[in-house]
């Protein structure tokens, strides 16, 4: 049964999550379609990373409900499903490029490992077949396939986060997570790093939701931006709107100290 477009791909309804006597997340609801772009910014604390691992089910929240569009169309809550039905959808539909690239690489395994790993998860066996599909996605995330066989460790930082995005996206996944995934690289790889996503984003129209500190970053990126302050959803719209007319106050103090000499 093809998607239903008419239904977001993600639901995200009063989603809370505390730590002792601090509250780290406070009723966070919004909807992400298909092939869309979100960013979910904020300054250190504001609760943005902690969302984003209630959302890809790397954390439980208190309370609150993720319903991700499965294939038959439905709204499914990750919560209520077994946690074998989510490992398959983050081996499956589901991406997640981390910050550090070692932590979503195996670094003692090859280049060509790590992307035939999801595939093999998924039954592939043909080792011809899974070595011609991991070169060609080296060659997508311009890495020379001629590689296929280095270790992630001989890698520039650049070139691992891009081995990270041929892994993750090799399985054609649905909705892609990514937490800071410039963050540390020098500016040059990181303009390039970002063409990259936005070429592979548009082109297999991912939905995708990444976090960012750096609004430069989800003004190229995102078609829509979530602005997060002590565990609030605090300003909500398309990316340019906020960004060239913020309404919040803590908005408009972001966008004001990005502008400042």
């Amino acid at each position: 049964m093809p998607v239903d477009t008419q239904s977001p791909i993600l639901r995200v309804t009063g989603l809370n999550k505390s730590y002792g006597d601090r509250a780290a997340l406070i009723d966070a609801s919004f909807e992400l379609w298909s092939g869309e772009v979100l960013a979910i910014v904020g300054e250190s604390g504001s609760g943005k990373t902690t969302l984003l691992n209630a959302l890809a089910a790397r954390d439980t929240p208190d309370s609150g409900s993720v319903e991700f569009q499965m294939k038959d169309g439905s709204l499914t809550d990750i919560f209520k499903m077994t946690e074998a039905q989510r490992r398959l959808l983050a081996r499956t539909d589901w991406g997640f490029v981390h910050q550090n690239s070692a932590d979503g690489l195996r670094m003692e395994v090859s280049a060509g490992a790590n992307v035939g790993e999801r595939l093999m998860a998924l039954g592939q066996r043909h080792y011809g077949q899974l070595r011609a599909t991991a070169c060609d996605w080296l060659a997508r995330v311009e890495i020379d396939p001629a590689r296929v066989d280095d270790l992630p460790r001989h890698f520039s930082g650049g070139m691992r986060q891009r081995l990270q995005i041929a892994r993750n996206l090799v399985t054609q996944p649905r909705l892609v997570f990514m937490d800071e995934p410039t963050s540390g690289l020098d500016v040059s790889v990181q303009a390039k790093l970002l063409d990259l996503l936005r070429q592979l984003t548009q082109h297999l129209g991912l939905a995708s939701i990444i976090v960012t500190h750096d609004l430069a970053v989800a003004r190229l990126l995102a078609h829509r931006m979530i602005v997060m302050r002590r565990g609030r959803i605090v300003e909500t719209g398309l990316t340019d709107q906020v960004l060239d007319d913020p309404q919040h106050p803590y908005t408009q103090l972001l966008v004001s100290s990005v502008l400042q000499p």
